[in-house]
């Protein structure tokens, strides 16, 4: 019974934060709901968001991507980074190696996440079941970056990294209109 008896006090400190709950359409307890009249519906915020799904999907090409994926291929052409590539795969570069292995873990844990965990055993919140997977994805991709910007930094000097990161966008915005 204490429990019902809220004070004016109390009333004043909680009144703003309900008031942000139904702003933000979140669900409000049956005792601080309005009263309806005979007959009239309420629509929840659950209605507004499918109603404005139906109303207008997003593009997948969009300006953003477009200019990461022609950004690239500008890049790919002028830098000749394919040529460059192949002279420092002929070289035999350990910095070049060690970073295409640990490309190849970060990708092999993605898709370890993505195709085997979400997908074929259906847990969508890989993160909270198997939390060291996540830093060690990121932190394999971000050591794969140094030792790739270390093997090509003869090449372009201090371009190497706007060039890397041109590229990995433009690949990125390229796997993005794919589905």
């Amino acid at each position: 019974m204490a429990e019902d008896k809220i004070t004016t006090q109390d009333r004043d400190l909680l009144e703003p934060l309900l008031r942000l709950r139904r702003q933000f359409g979140h669900a409000t307890h049956e005792s601080q709901k309005p009263p309806l009249a005979l007959g009239e519906e309420t629509a929840t915020a659950v209605d507004f968001m499918s109603a404005e799904k139906k109303e207008k999907p997003l593009p997948r090409l969009n300006i953003h991507s477009a200019f990461w994926i022609v950004a690239s291929i500008a890049i790919t052409y002028y830098v000749e980074f394919f040529k460059a590539v192949k002279e420092v795969i002929q070289t035999e570069s350990w910095w070049f190696t060690l970073g295409g292995w640990l490309l190849l873990v970060s990708l092999s844990v993605a898709f370890y996440c993505i195709i085997y965990l979400e997908w074929y055993r259906g847990i969508e919140d890989y993160d909270t079941a198997y939390p060291a997977l996540v830093p060690l994805t990121t932190a394999s991709f971000i050591a794969a970056a140094i030792c790739f910007n270390v093997a090509l930094w003869s090449m372009w000097s201090f371009f190497t990294p706007l060039v890397l990161f041109t590229q990995f966008m433009g690949v990125v915005m390229l796997i993005s209109l794919l589905g």
